[in-house]
């Protein structure tokens, strides 16, 4: 067998986080891991025959992106079948995309617009109204999901699920009606979203192998962003082992481009010991591989536990009885070794669940457990140091980059400085992480959460977080690779590029550390590597891309004309874009911005600082024509 190497690197600009080499000009890798990390001219002389070399041209490297929190499984699942708003930067763009997705779906099938946006990212500042809704799609079925707050269905999305003057008002949620009694097709998430979980679930769903060709499509989406693996956090209606057939499949046919850390999630409110009792017989913590590992309980260990982080309405007080029920579900787990994670946005629910870890511990140590609490929004100074003295984690997520304008218009300005205080959590020396929580309320794209941990805006541009709370780049990127290794269990493994490390890397399509703090959220990976593997590649490198899946499934997949984060596929300079908004166009010759010619008028060069936004400034409608 040989000694040589399977793959060089080298004329890179790579940033390594390894702290007794931070930086290299070529990395050797074999076997799936960092065989040699260094200078250029000493690592190819390592090359033998077959060993295939790259040149980076100077570009810079840096690990693959971990997210700590991201609902991979169920949104892979359902991928192809949603079209896209994260960063979309105007509604007239938005709703332009949706008026073509109509147009090419076919019935019994929806449109659905599912999470990942906020109306604040938007130039119009606003939603779209039922009206225009109906307007553009009077007989296909369109659901549109904001954050968890609220939905939006048209007319024939409230007859595919059957909502007239009779529903009776659901217990988890609201439905808005007229002068009448009759819905009119906003949902409100009152107390909590379970009336937006239930009213989607109604959807058509995707045949088994159409399910596989959506999550390989969601993983590609994710290298397309440099992301290599993630700690999935379970999630509603995301049923073990059922729905997890599929990632299960993929992992076992060697089709996972994201390494991948599941939690299981409990389905059955007042039934979770029993779930746990079950699983903890039937599953092994860390069984699996490198790419597909269980990786303990959670996000949902009790349904009483879970305080729904809706920031437009007050902060929900916890059940009485949810100690009791966490205690019952926590002792399980401490006594199968299994960690855990917990939803909890608000430090009255964090400090209600360490009194029950503190009981737990004193019996039952939890020592050498990597358990944590996931978001911790308004957690407190005592809080931290509680968690720190039982050993556990914070796992943050931006969601306030999307709520944040909601938070400030309920708790003000100066609460929202430090929410989360991820750098207080960080001087603590509590171990903390950084994700998404995609996908139905933030995005999944990992550049905005690092454009909001360093700069410390909300995607509308609102600055939350003052200088001396904000993260430097390096520091968010170690929240974004090594840190993250401490939550799955996996330290030394990953995370970092060193000898020894699963070769996971990503190059940028800039500088990560010289490019201006505007441009950060923009970013992409022109190459992507999973084990020493190309998942992605682009540019430079598009033609060492042999990773693509088949096209998306079905045809008329969103996917397939849109692609995903900022609807990429749809901006290629191919004709393909000109010619479809010049048929979709309802305003001929009448308006006077666009002419025919409006992908132009998305792509010119014209002296606006937000080319999208310019379109909807200037007025033009016809979009909605």
């Amino acid at each position: 067998m040989s000694d040589h190497p399977d793959l060089i690197l080298h004329r890179g600009l790579f940033t390594t986080l390894d702290r007794s080499n931070p930086t290299a000009s070529a990395v050797a890798i074999k076997d799936g891991v960092f065989a040699a990390v260094g200078r250029e001219h000493e690592l190819m002389r390592l090359a033998g025959p077959a060993t295939k070399v790259i040149d980076l041209k100077g570009r810079r490297v840096l690990p693959g992106l971990i997210d700590n929190h991201l609902h991979i499984i169920r949104g892979g699942l359902n991928f192809n079948m949603e079209l896209r708003w994260d960063g979309v930067r105007s509604l007239a763009d938005a709703m332009s995309m949706l008026k073509a997705q109509v147009a090419i779906t076919p019935p019994p099938q929806w449109v659905r617009v599912v999470g990942g946006f906020t109306e604040h990212q938007f130039a119009e500042k606003r939603l779209p109204t039922i009206d225009e809704l109906n307007a553009v799609a009077p007989d296909t079925p369109v659901f549109l999901l904001h954050l968890y707050d609220r939905a939006i269905l048209n007319g024939a999305a409230l007859r595919a699920v059957g909502y007239t003057k009779d529903t009776p008002q659901p217990p988890g949620g609201e439905i808005i009606r007229d002068p009448h009694g009759n819905p009119t097709g906003l949902l409100l998430a009152k107390p909590n979203a379970a009336i937006l979980y239930a009213t989607l679930a109604k959807g058509p769903k995707l045949p088994f192998d159409y399910q596989l060709n959506s999550t390989r499509h969601f993983m590609r989406e994710l290298n397309r962003l440099g992301v290599t693996g993630a700690i999935d956090a379970g999630g509603g209606f995301q049923n073990y082992p059922d729905d997890y057939a599929v990632i299960q499949k993929l992992a076992d046919d060697g089709q996972l481009t994201i390494r991948l850390a599941y939690n299981l999630f409990t389905q059955k409110p007042k039934a979770e010991k029993e779930d746990f009792l079950n699983w903890t017989k039937t599953s092994t913590y860390q069984q699996g591989t490198d790419y597909f590992r269980h990786n303990g309980a959670g996000e949902m260990l009790v349904f009483s536990a879970a305080d729904f982080e809706d920031f437009r309405v007050p902060r929900p007080d916890m059940a009485p009885e949810m100690e009791g029920e966490l205690e019952q579900v926590v002792r399980i787990l401490v006594q199968n070794k299994w960690p855990w994670r917990l939803h909890a946005t608000y430090d009255e629910t964090i400090s209600r669940a360490l009194d029950v870890f503190e009981t737990v511990n004193q019996e039952m140590p939890l020592d050498g457990l990597h358990w944590f609490f996931d978001h911790a929004e308004t957690i407190s100074d005592q809080s931290i140091d509680r968690i720190a003295a039982l050993g556990g984690g914070i796992a943050v997520q931006h969601r306030m980059a999307y709520q944040g304008e909601y938070f400030v218009e309920r708790y003000g300005f100066g609460a929202a400085e430090a929410t989360p205080p991820v750098k207080k959590i960080l001087d603590k020396g509590v171990k903390v992480s950084a994700g998404t929580d995609a996908t139905r309320v933030a995005s999944y794209n990992p550049w905005v959460s690092l454009s909001w941990l360093v700069t410390g805006r909300t995607v509308g541009g609102l600055r939350l977080t003052p200088q001396r709370n904000c993260l430097d780049r390096e520091t968010a990127l170690r929240m974004w690779t090594e840190n993250v290794t401490w939550f799955s269990n996996e330290e030394g493994k990953k995370g970092r590029i060193a000898v020894g490390q699963l070769a996971d890397l990503i190059v940028p399509d800039r500088d990560y550390f010289s490019c201006a703090e505007a441009e950060i959220a923009d970013t992409t990976s022109v190459l992507t590597m999973v084990g020493g593997r190309i998942v992605y590649a682009a540019s430079d490198f598009k033609p060492l891309d042999a990773a693509a899946p088949p096209p998306a499934m079905p045809e008329w997949s969103p996917v397939r004309r849109f692609g995903g984060y900022g609807a990429w596929a749809a901006t290629d300079d191919n004709g393909a874009v000109r010619a479809q908004a010049m048929q979709m166009c309802g305003c001929a010759s009448a308006c006077g911005v666009h002419g025919h010619d409006h992908a132009r008028a998305w792509s010119g060069k014209i002296p606006a600082a937000d080319l999208k936004s310019f379109w909807g400034a200037l007025g033009c409608a016809c979009w909605a024509v």
